[in-house]
C-alpha cells in the first residue's frame, strides 16, 4: 500500500470513529426532493404520512423515527390499564353514579386472544348493576385505547346529558376489558331501552387516542348486530371531532332513534352539528 493510501484510509477511520472531526456546520440531512413543495399544501389537510420522500432506498431517518414513535405509542394505548377512577372523577358533579364492571376476559392478554370473552359481563358482576326504567345507559368501555377513553369520555357523557332534557340516564357504568357488544349484556341486564358504549378505538399510526361512540336500541345480547348500531368515530380534538360536534350528533340520533324505535341502518344521521 503506497504513502497516499495509507493516508487516506487513515482519514477515513478518524471520521468514522471520531465523528466529531466532522465540521458542524455541514449537514448531514438528505436535501429534499424536488417535488416537496408540491406535497406541503396536502399535508396541512391530513395525518396521513404523504409525500415522505427518500433516503437511498429507504424513508428519511426524521420519517422513520416518527413511525418508530407512533407505533409505540399505539402499543402504550393498546397495553395501558384502565383506571376508572379518572373517568369516574371527570363526572364529578354530573348527578351521574358510577358502577364498575368487567367482561368475561380475566386479563388484558385474553381480552386481546378472546375477543368473545370481551362481549360478555362477567357473571359476578352482574349482580351489581341496578335495574331501573331507563331510557339510556352510558357505558364507558376501555376497548383498544384507554388513553382515549381516560381522555374524552366524561367531556362527551357531560355534553351529550345537556342535550336530553329529562331523560332517564341509568348510573353511568365503567366497563374493563370491554368490546362495543358488552354494552348489549349491561343494557339488557339494567333494563335500559337504549345504550351508548364510549369505546376507545383501535390506534393507527396517526391517532392513538381516537374514541368511539356507539348507539344501540333495544340491544339483546347474542343478536343484536353491528348492522343495528350506529357509530360516531374520530372523537378526539382538535384534530378529530370536538366534544360538542360529537354530543350534537350523538343526542340527534338518539332522540330519532326513540321516535323510530331502531337504530343502524335504518337510522340516519341527519344533523346539521358538522363543524367547519
Amino acid at each position: 500500500m503506497t504513502d497516499t493510501a495509507d493516508r487516506q484510509l487513515a482519514t477515513a477511520v478518524r471520521a468514522l470513529v471520531a465523528p466529531e472531526t466532522i465540521e458542524p456546520s455541514k449537514s448531514i440531512e438528505p436535501p429534499e426532493s424536488p417535488d416537496a413543495a408540491l406535497w406541503a399544501p396536502l399535508r396541512r389537510h391530513t395525518q396521513a404520512r404523504i409525500g415522505l420522500g427518500r433516503a437511498g432506498s429507504g424513508l428519511p431517518t426524521r420519517h422513520r423515527l416518527e413511525l418508530q414513535a407512533a407505533h409505540a405509542a399505539a402499543r402504550d394505548a393498546v397495553h395501558s390499564p384502565f383506571e376508572p377512577d379518572v373517568v369516574a372523577a371527570g363526572l364529578a358533579g354530573t348527578g351521574l353514579a358510577t358502577v364498575r364492571v368487567r367482561s368475561a376476559a380475566a386479563d388484558r392478554l385474553t381480552y386481546l386472544q378472546r375477543p368473545d370473552l370481551g362481549r360478555r359481563l362477567e357473571d359476578t358482576d352482574r349482580v351489581h348493576l341496578p335495574v331501573g326504567e331507563w331510557d339510556v345507559v352510558f357505558v364507558v368501555a376501555d376497548g383498544l385505547s384507554s388513553r382515549a377513553v381516560h381522555e374524552h369520555a366524561a367531556p362527551v357523557v357531560r355534553e351529550t346529558m345537556t342535550r336530553l332534557g329529562a331523560w332517564r340516564i341509568a348510573p353511568v357504568v365503567l366497563a374493563e376489558q370491554a368490546r362495543v357488544a358488552l354494552g348489549d349484556d349491561i343494557a339488557h341486564a339494567m333494563g335500559a331501552t337504549m345504550t351508548v358504549v364510549l369505546v376507545g378505538e383501535r390506534p393507527g399510526m396517526s391517532a392513538a387516542d381516537s374514541l368511539g361512540a356507539y348507539l344501540t336500541y333495544a340491544p339483546a345480547p347474542g343478536t343484536t348486530t353491528d348492522a343495528d348500531r350506529n357509530c360516531l368515530s374520530n372523537i378526539r380534538p382538535p384534530l378529530g371531532l370536538t366534544y360538542e360536534t360529537a354530543a350534537a350528533k350523538l343526542a340527534s340520533l338518539m332522540h330519532r332513534a326513540r321516535e323510530l324505535r331502531l337504530t343502524g341502518v335504518g337510522l340516519k344521521d341527519e344533523s346539521d352539528a358538522l363543524s367547519a
